[in-house]
């Protein structure tokens, strides 16, 4: 273990830390952008600079090892003034249109330059003026909001694999987009939608949430996929018993965060008028409602009359391995090795 100081505070750490993984442990905020602890440390936003005695230029915490006897300052006048110059620069070319945005409430940007008193920049000059890139069903991309942090192409990179975008050309033309220039539906895009949820501002905003709700106002609901077996955690955001909003689970061991694009926006079916709520049971040739309780009685009442070689059973790919498992056992219980799936869609 390696042992160094942080704000005065004395912190044991495995040698190959960092100092931002210390000041973690030791419940020290240190504001970041570009950090993700599921992708490769690059240092690029210079948010979570700190000041470590005997070194000249404060130094990006995100990807600083620790060594034995350090001593950090995370809240100098010197690192203060270094964050807000950083905010000062990226509101020079951010809107300030933080009323209307879908990510108030929920932006970094907002939060950090709340905390460090940053109402605007001081920084005139050219502005960005990009449209808005909304040509695919699922989400709409607003360039002119992004603050070149990179989470979402190293997402695609190193998690989804699918490479669709890069930070393409330099200084101030650089700009996150698919190869030359074109749709991200023109692209390797899946649309699995972990770029929207990597965005720590509101230059990606998910279609299907758009004016249904601030961030502060949903009801977070953790669940289970419900399109295949493989059993990836969504965490739901509700409003008035809507689903205004899905993201990946990243608490979830399976998944861990990731998504696909069914997952992530293929909530249409749970507003359908042709969607059963309730059991039905057919009286005198008509199905009506019932309740889970007198449907349940009469399924097993009729199973029982009934021979296990007579017996058939056919299983959906969108339930959990482990209700696939419980129906197949149940099958069998009953007499029955006639067990199909329809997984071979």
């Amino acid at each position: 273990m390696v042992s160094l100081t942080i704000n005065g505070q004395k912190v044991e750490v495995e040698p190959e830390a960092t100092i931002l993984q210390a000041a973690e442990k030791l419940g020290v905020f240190i504001p970041t952008f570009c950090y993700s602890p599921q992708l490769t440390l690059v240092g690029a936003c210079r948010m979570c600079v700190v000041e470590v005695e005997g070194m000249r230029a404060l130094v990006a915490s995100c990807c600083t090892p620790v060594r034995d006897g350090m001593v950090v300052h995370t809240d100098t006048e010197r690192v203060h003034t270094a964050r807000k110059i950083n905010l000062n620069l990226l509101l020079a070319n951010h809107p300030l249109d933080c009323l209307t945005c879908e990510k108030n409430g929920n932006c970094r940007l907002q939060d950090y330059c709340y905390l460090y008193g940053v109402s605007e920049s001081d920084f005139k000059g050219d502005r960005k003026d990009y449209a808005l890139e909304d040509t695919n069903p699922f989400f709409i991309r607003d360039m002119n909001k992004c603050i070149l942090c990179g989470l979402c192409v190293r997402t695609c990179h190193e998690i989804n694999g699918a490479g669709a975008i890069e930070i393409m050309n330099r200084g101030f033309d650089s700009k996150v987009s698919a190869a030359f220039y074109d749709p991200l539906e023109n692209s390797p895009c899946v649309f699995c939608g972990m770029c929207v949820d990597a965005c720590p501002v509101g230059a990606l905003t998910p279609k299907q949430s758009i004016g249904k709700g601030r961030s502060y106002e949903l009801e977070t609901v953790k669940t289970v996929c419900p399109y295949c077996g493989t059993g990836c955690g969504l965490e739901l955001y509700v409003k008035n018993n809507e689903v205004v909003r899905v993201k990946g689970d990243p608490s979830n061991p399976v998944s861990r965060g990731q998504v696909c694009v069914k997952g992530h926006f293929g909530t249409d079916f749970l507003k359908s008028p042709e969607r059963l709520t309730t059991p039905l049971i057919r009286k005198n040739g008509e199905l009506v409602e019932s309740s889970w309780d007198e449907a349940l009685d009469l399924v097993a009442e009729k199973l029982k009359g009934v021979k296990g070689t007579e017996l058939a059973g056919f299983s959906s790919a969108r339930a959990t391995n482990e209700e696939n498992y419980l129906f197949q056992k149940l099958l069998r219980s009953l007499g029955t090795n006639n067990i199909d799936h329809c997984a071979r869609l």
